[in-house]
């Protein structure tokens, strides 16, 4: 499988992305933000970072690269997209994720290790995570407070759109345990057709032992599995 990595100025995090997709033996190679074309990708990941140094808003600017619209037209023919911390801000910007992702409650920059929930296994992005396993996965955000109206929030629930969200080491649904205070302590979810996710926690950065987990393989293998299933979709 061949991943797609986008880079926009101030991505610091595109790297990270492609060394973790290359631990799991496939290939993976950066498109700059002013292509019009993704190439032969098997799938995107729109990486962290403060594209286009969070000016206005995070992931504002980002959604008027050239290369959004090729994101667009890749997720409309059913491509597996993953936007990971300002790539999750840049996907709701640009409404390819409902709701918007707003400053953190206490106002700080959070940089920790979190565990996280998988509310849904039914997902290009869930269908490899064990039952009872919580990820342990980093997050570095200043901006990650999930936010949606009543209307948004009841859609996610009925659909299961739900993926992951912020727990404590017992995998309880705590306040302590919101880092940031998302709505439904929820820290990552896809859209309703289920081929678009995002979430802040970086699976890119717990990619081996080495770097304190690994957890964030299960992500990455899991859209390897549902890419290995079906034909893949046909990029712009």
């Amino acid at each position: 499988m061949h991943f797609v990595v986008l880079q926009f100025p101030a991505s610091n995090c595109d790297q990270d992305c492609v060394h973790a997709v290359r631990v799991l033996g496939h290939t993976s190679g950066l498109v700059w933000h002013k292509e019009t074309s993704l190439g032969a990708a098997d799938a995107v990941i729109v990486p962290g970072g403060f594209s286009y140094g969070d000016y206005l808003r995070c992931g504002a600017i980002a959604r008027f690269s050239p290369v959004m619209q090729a994101v667009k037209q890749f997720a409309d023919h059913g491509g597996l997209v993953l936007g990971i911390c300002n790539g999750f801000q840049i996907l709701c910007e640009a409404g390819l994720l409902p709701g918007a992702l707003i400053r953190n409650r206490d106002l700080q920059f959070h940089c920790e290790q979190v565990f996280l929930k998988t509310a849904s296994f039914d997902s290009p992005f869930t269908c490899k995570i064990p039952r009872d396993k919580l990820l342990k996965i980093p997050i570095a955000h200043g901006e990650g407070c999930y936010f949606a109206d009543e209307a948004t929030l009841a859609g996610l629930k009925s659909n299961h759109q739900i993926l992951w969200q912020y727990c404590d080491a017992k995998g309880e649904l705590t306040e302590t345990s919101n880092p940031n205070g998302s709505l439904l302590n929820i820290a990552g979810l896809c859209n309703e057709r289920r081929n678009v996710a995002g979430l802040m926690p970086h699976p890119d950065r717990a990619s081996e032992e080495i770097l304190g987990s690994a957890d964030g393989r299960f992500i990455f293998e899991s859209m390897i599995a549902a890419l290995l299933e079906k034909p893949a979709a046909k990029a712009a």
